[in-house]
């Protein structure tokens, strides 16, 4: 039987999240970042997933167009850490690294 999907980056209900809550955090932050990067490689960029702290840290490097865009800050905010945020909630923060 397949596993249920994230339909979109946005979800308003627990239950996506509750289905994906038994496999170890990378995976579960990579399923919401692949549902993210559609929308970040239309505008020419990419997010790829460096590591997590133990904190809770999520550290993504920006790629393509996103490096040295203005609104790459609020992509980051707005569209990539509430998202995992929301989905992943041992997440505490999304930093953008070199």
């Amino acid at each position: 039987m397949r596993e249920p999907t994230l339909q979109s980056p946005i979800v308003t209900t627990t239950s996506a999240t509750d289905r994906t809550n038994d496999a170890p955090l990378r995976e579960r932050v990579e399923r919401v970042l692949n549902l993210i990067r559609p929308a970040v490689q239309s505008d020419g960029g990419d997010v790829e997933l460096v590591s997590i702290t133990p904190d809770g840290v999520v550290q993504i490097r920006l790629h393509g167009a996103c490096v040295g865009c203005p609104s790459s800050a609020m992509t980051l905010q707005v569209g990539i850490e509430r998202n995992l945020k929301a989905h992943v909630p041992e997440v505490t923060a999304v930093r953008a690294v070199g």
